[in-house]
């Protein structure tokens, strides 16, 4: 797909997630985003006030991570930062899947985990993604991670943190997308750093690309005249 700077732009989530973000750096990638009109920005709650306040008369949404990066929070938890996120702003949540649970084959925990998120998401009218880390499963259990996502009422699914061993791979992507249908919706994230890393998984069913290297992407983009 040929795709224009400002449409690439609207595909990312233009994302500052590091343990030692300072106010400075959470400034810097809100400007960013608002340059270059990106999807969102996706921060840690504890910044998402603070985001929200500065996009608020620009049309990049706030979003927020939940459960994350390890996704072993207890459920009422997992509520209880979605509810406090989408209060403080966000109208993008994403959310971790209970790993451990899912690869025991506790299918059922893991879909009630990810109902009561969607649940408390869609209440307050806000987007939920779920992040399944790729990089800890199996291709059946991505599968299964993805039909329990579909089932549970979620907005899209979710390649990876970025935290793990390893971010979104194409392959993954296509499996994911395999998997979910042609409308579902999907997000690959982490280890993004080029253009054409960044087409390649829009190529293979992304609709949306968590990324922390998108003015370097997009500026290769303005740079090849799209």
């Amino acid at each position: 797909m040929e795709l224009s700077t400002a449409q690439l732009a609207k595909y990312m989530d233009h994302t500052m997630l590091k343990p030692d973000a300072t106010e400075a750096m959470i400034d810097q990638t809100i400007q960013e985003a608002i340059k270059y009109n990106t999807a969102s920005v996706c921060v840690n709650p504890y910044w998402v006030k603070k985001v929200s306040a500065a996009l608020a008369e620009t049309t990049v949404n706030p979003c927020a991570v939940i459960g994350f990066p390890l996704g072993a929070n207890a459920t009422s938890i997992k509520v209880a930062e979605t509810n406090q996120v989408i209060d403080d702003g966000a109208t993008e949540v994403d959310m971790v899947i209970n790993i451990g649970e899912l690869k025991a084959g506790h299918d059922e925990v893991v879909a009630a985990d990810i109902q009561a998120v969607a649940e408390a998401t869609h209440a307050k009218g806000a987007l939920l993604k779920v992040i399944i880390e790729n990089c800890l499963l199996t291709d059946d259990e991505k599968v299964r991670a993805c039909q329990l996502t579909v089932q549970a009422g979620a907005d899209f699914v979710k390649t990876s943190t970025g935290f793990s061993k390893w971010g979104a791979k194409v392959e993954d992507v296509k499996l994911m997308r395999q998997t979910v249908g042609p409308d579902f919706k999907i997000k690959a994230a982490g280890g993004i750093h080029s253009l054409a890393e960044a087409e390649a998984m829009i190529d293979a069913g992304a609709d949306r690309l968590g990324v922390s290297a998108s003015v370097a992407i997009l500026e290769e983009s303005l740079a090849a005249g799209k």
